[in-house]
């Protein structure tokens, strides 16, 4: 039963569509792995065909009111060919490895039926990699789009079903359950309802969510608040940097929870980058009018949603500024030196909002990635561009996130790139940091159930000498 109440239709409607998926994925419980791809590659083809991606991003755009229409598309065929990449010739169905020096051999299994909480940032790309990544390890899967983006969610899952249909597998591996209730509370019930059933769930959504579905009980994978930070330092090539960082921070007007929230950069070559940023697009706010943009952003202390995803000229707009170049800039450049509560342009912006801070050295930059992570998006990801490889793993060491990018754009490579080796996905786990179970890019592998089969081996027992000795040696304790 869910934690919250709900009447006896939604728990009837709720029942009746895992009843269907639980029946469809016991009949592909024998599928062999050639099957398994071939549903797997079915839905990626369709998916990608040029006709369907622009009708996909077109929905997403039209109907969530975030980001554009281009980005999605982009976003559509580069995360699901990206996806479809990692998963070929990726063994998922029984047995997937023989370690006979430890004569352990693993077999991969079913979790069984799967529930997605899905975002309204995105809805094009996430429902199409959920079904990939799941469908993978033979489960069946239930998708609960954000009612803003609903009607993309019903699209991908049109396709995918009818993909199914001509393999002769179950259609039903593949539903859509609404969870635009009446109000906000009875579309949290009718998803709670839908967790409660489920053997899995995957929630790709706000803090609450991922929330909600730690409280029903059943095992979840969730993920992490974004708020990347990213050091610039006197090494680093701006030429290749700042396009980098310009084409990540507007990707899709920032729908992206991995895009750069605030650049941390040397003093030595700080005013060089703000030069940079305003040459590529960049309006560098004033300090006098920092505070009109603050109050047009967090009305009330909460974000405002009519700057989310939104183009730069619309925030102009919403902030009331008169300054010409403003509504012409692609994102705007806040200069900022304090962090926390009091200071929101140090936390996550989901906006074209550029926060930027002067280090005087490489270890102030440094406390300051610390601080800004310590206040919003410990466990998720930052980064760096630098030539120094000291300074690189200085950072990995110490950030308390799942991905440190070295001269990479945030938006683009965080989720997985052709050019780096991070699996692609839409979910990124933020670790116990960000109150998640895992610090992975969430693919098929956390999907998988494992069984462990285990045959004897040569004893190999350790004496105590071999235990023992080097420490009892090393702390004088001989003896």
């Amino acid at each position: 039963m869910s934690y919250l109440s709900v009447d006896d239709s939604v728990t009837a409607t709720v029942t009746a569509a895992v009843a269907r998926a639980r029946a469809a994925q016991q009949a592909i419980e024998g599928w062999n792995q050639q099957q398994v791809d071939d549903a797997v590659t079915a839905i990626a083809y369709a998916a990608t065909r040029p006709d369907v991606v622009e009708r996909l991003a077109n929905l997403a755009a039209e109907q969530s009111g975030l980001g554009n229409a281009a980005d999605k598309a982009t976003k559509i065929m580069r995360k699901t060919l990206g996806t479809l990449s990692d998963l070929k010739d990726a063994p998922s169905v029984g047995v997937i490895d023989i370690d006979e020096a430890r004569g352990v051999t693993t077999i991969a299994k079913p979790m069984g039926v799967i529930a997605c909480i899905l975002p309204s940032t995105n809805p094009g790309a996430t429902p199409i990699n959920n079904m990939m990544i799941t469908l993978k390890g033979r489960n069946a899967v239930l998708l609960a789009p954000h009612p803003r983006g609903e009607a993309t969610c019903a699209e991908s899952v049109r396709i995918a079903r009818a993909e199914l249909a001509k393999l002769g597998a179950p259609e039903d591996l593949v539903q859509l359950v609404s969870v635009a209730g009446e109000n906000k509370e009875a579309g949290k019930a009718i998803a709670a309802e839908l967790l409660s059933q489920v053997d899995y769930s995957l929630v790709t959504a706000g803090p609450a969510n991922v929330d909600m579905a730690y409280r029903v009980g059943t095992p979840s994978h969730g993920v992490g608040v974004g708020n990347a930070p990213v050091i610039i330092d006197e090494t680093a090539d701006l030429d290749a940097a700042i396009p980098k960082i310009v084409a990540s921070k507007t990707f899709d007007h920032a729908t992206s929870c991995s895009s750069e929230n605030a650049l941390v950069i040397d003093d030595s070559i700080y005013d060089s980058v703000i030069v940079k940023l305003q040459d590529h697009g960049g309006w560098l706010v004033p300090a006098t009018q920092k505070d009109q943009l603050q109050q047009a952003m967090w009305p009330g202390g909460n974000l405002n949603r009519q700057v989310v995803a939104q183009p730069a000229s619309r925030i102009a707009e919403v902030a009331g500024f008169d300054d010409d170049a403003a509504h012409a800039s692609k994102f705007l450049i806040v200069e900022e030196t304090g962090i926390g509560e009091d200071h929101p342009f140090s936390g996550e912006k989901l906006s074209v909002v550029l926060s930027v801070y002067r280090a005087s050295d490489f270890d102030h930059a440094l406390d300051t990635v610390e601080q800004i992570l310590g206040y919003m998006g410990e466990g998720h990801s930052c980064g760096i561009h630098s030539e120094i490889d000291e300074r690189v793993e200085r950072l990995a060491e110490r950030a308390r996130v799942s991905t440190v990018l070295v001269n990479q754009p945030h938006a683009y490579n965080n989720g997985g790139s052709f050019d780096n080796g991070l699996d692609f996905t839409l979910s990124m786990g933020a670790g116990t940091w960000g109150d998640n179970d895992t610090c992975e890019n969430l693919t098929y592998k956390h999907f998988l159930n494992y069984t462990y089969l285990a045959r004897l081996i040569p004893s190999n027992e350790p004496t105590e000498d071999e235990l023992f000795g080097d420490f009892l040696a090393r702390t004088d304790r001989a003896g």
